[in-house]
Formats: structure tokens, sequence, C-alpha cells
């Protein structure tokens, strides 16, 4: 790394944990932030003011203040790839849908950058909630560069595990202020000690760790899983919800939730020896539903669940949770109750409309819970049968009697 260029960081992507989590934590670590984004009117109101604000929402407000910032657009190619070129870290936190979208700049940035300084090495904090992101990075980088391209010893993929929640911003929200962004107290950035090629930035909030794998799956299988759960459970009990700490209030809710997130925890045990402890893992979820009841936080129950696609994915929170049970010949019976619940959330927005890839799940639900099973969950119809025919018992149990019923007797 060199002299004039240490204190530059690039974050692909501005959006609400670009700036409420990695921005911040760089800014206030010490870097000029260059945030590179699709949105023209907020890269011009990040030049306009240079700063903006995190408001912590909890029962004491707290007002981050974020300065030494700026904006370039993602279409000015030119330009955004010399910033890459001159970075000293960068962070993408694009989110999956938009990976592809960048790689082909992130890429010419590299180019740039090694064009410049044949031994610049770059790590590169992948922000995004997907297990293996950097193998994931690291394929698609390679379709792009030049086949001489030396990206294993030049560029650092660095994993991460992001457990800031943040909510979706209402419209008077935005109207009050465009750039502010509301997020919770946790400010912890769990990443990959092993992936950096320079050293790691001494930066208050940044915690390392060794077996990066184990960490991404505990976000995953304990922390999404059982926020996923808690959202359709709750929808099914009470379609009127709308935040995520309404349906935890139900003490039927609170505890199938709690023992949901406690069998996928004895998952992660086994998969990852001596990683974890049960202790450990018990005070954690026992933490995360305390900060899933932050009510000043406002997060709804729609942005929680919505995204069945992904979200009920073959590798995702609770059907890759379930995929591991079968691996390790564990119970996964609770966490297949949530899936199957999922299977029937239709939450909407503010403006009372659903996503439109979960009006196309439902069409594809109206099929059959097994096309959902097959499809989009990933379990075989013949090494899965068991595993589909109980599912399709409690589908049939959720249409015939009420769900309330249905979550006190299971």
């Amino acid at each position: 790394m060199k002299l004039g260029k240490q204190n530059k960081a690039v974050v692909l992507g501005a959006g609400k944990i670009g700036r409420s989590f990695i921005g911040q934590l760089l800014s206030r670590g010490g870097y000029e932030v260059v945030f590179v984004d699709a949105d023209l009117k907020l890269i011009e109101e990040l030049n306009r003011r240079n700063n903006y604000n995190v408001i912590i929402k909890a029962e004491k407000e707290e007002i981050l203040h974020i300065e030494n910032v700026r904006g370039v657009s993602v279409f000015d190619v030119e330009k955004a790839s010399d910033e890459i070129a001159g970075a000293s870290i960068m962070a993408v936190c694009v989110g999956l849908n938009n990976i592809p979208k960048v790689v082909p700049l992130l890429s010419k940035g590299l180019l740039k950058r090694y064009q410049q300084d044949k031994n610049n090495a770059l790590d590169i904090i992948l922000a995004e909630n997907l297990r293996d992101a950097a193998d994931f990075f690291r394929e698609r980088l390679i379709d792009n560069l030049p086949a001489d391209y030396p990206l294993n010893d030049l560029v650092g993929l660095v994993e991460t595990s992001i457990g800031k929640m943040v909510p979706i911003m209402r419209q008077e929200d935005l109207e009050e202020d465009f750039l502010q962004v509301f997020a919770e107290k946790y400010n912890q950035l769990i990443l990959d000690k092993k992936a950096f090629k320079n050293a790691i930035p001494a930066i208050e909030g940044l915690a390392p760790k060794e077996n990066m794998k184990a960490w991404v799956d505990r976000k995953l299988f304990i922390h999404n899983l059982g926020h996923a759960a808690t959202a359709y459970l709750g929808y099914l009990y009470d379609p009127s919800f709308t935040c995520i700490y309404e349906p935890l209030a139900v003490p039927e809710i609170y505890k199938q939730v709690r023992e949901t997130m406690l069998q996928s925890a004895q998952i992660l045990m086994k998969k990852y020896p001596g990683e974890f402890t049960l202790q450990a893992l018990t005070e954690h979820v026992d933490d995360l539903l305390s900060r899933f009841q932050n009510k000043y936080l406002g997060d709804t129950i729609f942005r929680v669940g919505c995204d069945l696609f992904r979200k009920l994915s073959a590798q995702d929170r609770l059907a890759g949770a379930i995929h591991l049970a079968l691996e390790l010949n564990l119970p996964y019976d609770k966490i297949m109750f949530a899936l199957v619940c999922g299977c029937h959330f239709r939450a909407t927005d503010q403006k009372g409309e659903l996503l439109p890839r979960d009006i196309e799940f439902s069409h594809l639900y109206e099929k059959g819970i097994q096309s959902i099973l097959t499809q989009v969950c990933g379990f075989n119809e013949l090494n899965s049968q068991d595993l589909i025919l109980e599912a399709g018992k409690l589908d049939r149990n959720l249409k015939q009697e009420t769900f309330r019923s249905q979550l006190a007797t299971y």
C-alpha cells in the first residue's frame, strides 16, 4: 500500500447497509469514503453535503454524524474505475442481484490499478449476506479479467457476516432528510481474518475471525433463520401485524421461534465442532430475540420476510439449515414448520403491495408445495421423499385448521 492512498475507501453501494454500517465504520475509522452508486440523486446529495446522519433507533435515540464522504455515479465508468484504482480498501454492498452488474466495473478498476503498480494489493470487504461470497466473486472476476492477472496475489476477497439490522425507510422520513438512514445500535462487522492481503485496518467495530465459514453460517442459520421464522409465524398468526416485534409479544410464537433457533444451533455445533458452545449460542439467540423486539427500530414483517424465492432457496436460512441437518442426521422439524409457514407469507409493503417476485412465488405455490420444495428449496423427490411428505402434511394442516391451534399443538 502506497503512502498518499491510505485514507480512501471506495464503497460500491450506498444503500442502507452501505451508509449505516460499512460507510460509517470506515469514515469513523479515518477514511475518506467514496460511495459508488446508481442513484444519481443520492450521489448528487452526497457531493453537495459531504456528510449524512445515521439515526440509532433505541429508547434513547442517538445521531451519528458521518463526515468526509462523497459520491460517484456507477455509470461514470472511467471516474469510478479511477477511484477503485486509487483506493486503499474497498467494500461491496450492492445485493446479490446487482453483483453481476458491478463486477465489470470492479474488474476495470483492478486492471487500472495493476497497470499503475503491479504490486499494489487491494482488500475488498464483501458486505453481502451470501455463503461462499469469496468464491462467488472470484469466479466472476476471473471471467472479466485477463488470464494473466494475478487475482489471488493482489485481491483479498474478505467475506463478512452482516448482523446489523437496518429497516426500510418510510417516505416521510426520506422527505425529512433524503440521506439519513436508520439502524440499530449493534455495530460489529465480523470478517475473514485470513483473507486480507494488507494489514487489517485498526477500526473499532471490526471483528476478524479465523473460521469465517462458521460465522457466516451462524449469521445465516441463527440470525436470518430466526428473523424469517418470526415473520412467517407472525404473519399467519395475525396478518395485521406490521412490525417484527409484534409477534414476539405472543408467548407461543416467542417460544416456537426460540426453539427453532436453538434447533439450528445444534446443527451448527455439529457442523463446526469446537467453534461454538451451547452456552454461547444460547446467549446469542436470546440477545437476537431481544434485538428483534426493538420497537423503536420499526423493522417491518414485510422487509424481514419478503423475497421468498431467495429466503426459501436451497442454500439460504431455512432450507439451507435443513439440508445441513439431513447431512448430519439431526432433527429439523421446527425449522421445517417455519419453512412451510413461509410458503403462506403474503405480507405487503407500506403501499399495500406484494414484492413482484413474491407474486411469482405465490403462482408457483398454487401448483402445490412440492413445487416449492423441489424447485426453490432444492429437495430431491427421491432422496427427500419423507421430508416432502411431512411438509405436505404440515401444509395441508395449515390450510384446514387455524394457524393458532396448529401452533399451540406443534
